[in-house]
């Protein structure tokens, strides 16, 4: 299709907050199982909505800056 020109929409709204845990574990980098058990160490905060469980991206970027080590001699 010479000359098609497709974009994307952005959505609409406010930017999303809550993450479920395959959502989470894929922006902290970690597997499924690997994020459950920082959740059930309580490593990282989380909401349980009925038996869904979904986290907030300010906690996980919280635990991102906290975990954060500088080599130092």
């Amino acid at each position: 299709m010479e000359g098609c020109t497709y974009s994307r929409k952005k959505p609409k709204g406010p930017a999303k907050r809550l993450y479920s845990v395959p959502e989470a574990a894929f922006y902290l980098g970690r597997t499924v199982d690997a994020l459950r058990e920082m959740i059930w160490a309580g490593k990282i905060p989380f909401i349980r909505d009925g038996r869904r469980i979904l986290l907030d991206i300010r906690d996980m970027d919280a635990w991102i800056e906290q975990a954060k080590t500088r080599f130092s001699i």
